[in-house]
């Protein structure tokens, strides 16, 4: 009696099954970056046009994505988590240092990393918004994670009396929005600044959240 189709398992010129299948997927993401992230956007996107970027076939698609809101949403999250790893990677290198000298090299870190292609800002800024309510919810999902660590990091900096304690959630939801719509509207060229000044601009806000009334260790 036939069984059901499976995905071969063996290696072929030397690859696993699930690495040529990790390959094509990788092949899929980096054709939508640029695609979904410049000319002509996820909107004026198809799947023949996405697949001939890639250089893969619309059956190679279909093997590894439903839809192209899929792929929309996995490189939501790969722009999002690499920000994120070179924000903890900053906060790993700065531990010790004082806030001012944390706070600033933790924001270097996610601007240089989220500004590094402007199709990285795209996507995250512009192109998931109002895609879908499974979509949305994906966003202000990954918009919470960046909350909870901005108040990880102020219940932390409170605990060694470097800043004031009290809750910081709506605040760190507030600087988010900052965040997010400052480093938008530079990147669109809307904002006359360097990156350097857009990033001290970011870090006085934050700053200005955390300082405890009168706290010594206040910039002068």
């Amino acid at each position: 009696m036939a069984g059901r189709l499976r995905a071969p398992t063996g290696r072929y010129g030397g690859k696993t099954a699930e690495q040529r299948q990790a390959e094509r997927r990788g092949r899929f993401l980096a054709a939508a970056l640029r695609l979904f992230g410049d000319a002509p956007g996820y909107r004026g996107t198809t799947v023949a046009s996405l697949s001939e970027a890639a250089g893969l076939s619309t059956r190679q698609f279909y093997e590894e994505f439903r839809t192209l809101e899929d792929v929309l949403a996995a490189l939501h999250l790969q722009v999002n988590d690499w920000a994120e790893e070179a924000v903890l990677a900053a906060f790993a290198a700065a531990a010790g240092t004082p806030l001012v000298e944390r706070v600033t090299a933790i924001f270097r870190a996610y601007a240089a990393n989220v500004t590094s292609d402007p199709r990285r800002i795209r996507i995250t800024f512009v192109e998931i918004v109002g895609v879908s309510p499974r979509l949305e919810e994906q966003r202000l999902a990954r918009r919470a994670r960046w909350v909870d660590l901005i108040c990880a990091e102020a219940t932390a900096a409170a605990a060694r009396g470097e800043a004031a304690p009290r809750d910081y959630r709506l605040a760190a939801t507030a600087f988010i929005g900052s965040v997010n719509g400052l480093l938008h509207d530079w990147s669109s060229g809307w904002v006359d600044a360097t990156l350097d000044e857009v990033v001290d601009e970011l870090v006085r806000q934050l700053l200005g959240i955390l300082r405890p009334q009168g706290g010594p260790w206040q910039p002068s």
